[in-house]
Formats: C-alpha cells, structure tokens, sequence
C-alpha cells in the first residue's frame, strides 16, 4: 500500500479524502456496496427517427468531465427503473417520450468522485423514443446536447461496453412508426 494512504473495504483511498468519507454517511455506505458488487445506475438512450428512417441517438456532455454520454442516474425510490431513466432524460436533456419497460442492455464504467475515489457501476439502459425536447430544463445550463447516428456517437464515448450497445443499436418496426 502507498505511503499516506488507508484500505478501506478492498478500496485504496488517498488520506486527504477520509475526512470527506468520514463526514458524509452516504459515501461511507456507497463505498461498502461498491466494494461487494457495482453500483446499479439506469439511463436513457434517446432516439428519434427522421423522415428518411434514419436513426439517430442524443449524446450529452458530463458535468464533470465534458465527456460524451447518455441521461443517466441512480435508480429512485418509489420509481421503476426505467421511469427513473426517463426522468433523468427530461432533467439532463429536457426530454419526453415513451420509455421501454425493458432495458436494451447494460454497460459499465467508474464513477469519479471528489477526491479521486471511483466506483464500479453497472448502468442498465432503456431505450427513450423522444417524442419533444423542451426548450428549459433543470441542467439546461450544464450540458451540451448532440443528435448523432448510432455508429458516429459509439466513436464519441470512452465506455466499451456502450460503444458496443449504441453501435448495434436499431429499433424496430413499430419504433419506426409511432
């Protein structure tokens, strides 16, 4: 183990971030799930269908990093996950539509957290037809919005296992339609 720094459950984290996990409850908790399996998020993959039956999918910057991902978030109590995505979809990109009951697939990635600790998660995610995109939204001011075809936004994120989801990404005939 590195000088300066403490195990805590299976997790090496830098002395100077103790205080903050000692302080907030929370992460204490967050970090002793993390350490026995990933940490379950949901998330939207919004698509719209043009006129010429192309699909195409919205990416939207983090608010950390700026990097390119989909609406997601951790699942909500008292919601089914994949309203818990639908409603991370409208307060990130400002989107409605009709959700899947049933996830398209999942992928996983580490959360970045104030200092420096990261923790696994597993996002499973549910396709969003979008049927309109609200001009004002809560992180409206936060976030860069792009509309790009699946096989250009699985080059714009960092994620394997969603590069691979939004590259073979299609919807079908009843998708096509509504």
């Amino acid at each position: 183990m590195q000088d300066g720094a403490q195990k805590i459950q299976s997790l090496t984290v830098p002395r100077s971030a103790l205080k903050t996990v000692s302080k907030r409850p929370s992460l204490k908790k967050l970090l002793r799930k993390a350490n026995a399996k990933p940490l379950k998020q949901v998330a939207a993959l919004p698509f719209r269908v043009g006129a010429d039956g192309r699909i195409e999918v919205l990416l939207i910057t983090s608010r950390d990093t700026g990097r390119w991902i989909i609406p997601k978030g951790w699942p909500m109590l008292g919601r089914k996950a994949h309203r818990a995505a639908e409603r991370e979809a409208f307060e990130e990109a400002g989107l409605k539509g009709q959700i899947a009951a049933s996830p398209v697939g999942w992928y996983r990635y580490e959360k970045r957290l104030d200092g420096g600790l990261a923790l696994p998660c597993k996002v499973r995610v549910y396709p969003l037809r979008v049927e309109v995109q609200h001009e004002r939204w809560p992180e409206r001011d936060q976030r860069t919005l792009r509309w790009v075809a699946p096989e250009e936004a699985a080059t714009l994120v960092h994620e394997d296992e969603l590069q691979q989801l939004l590259a073979g990404f299609t919807v079908g005939p009843r998708a096509r339609r509504a």
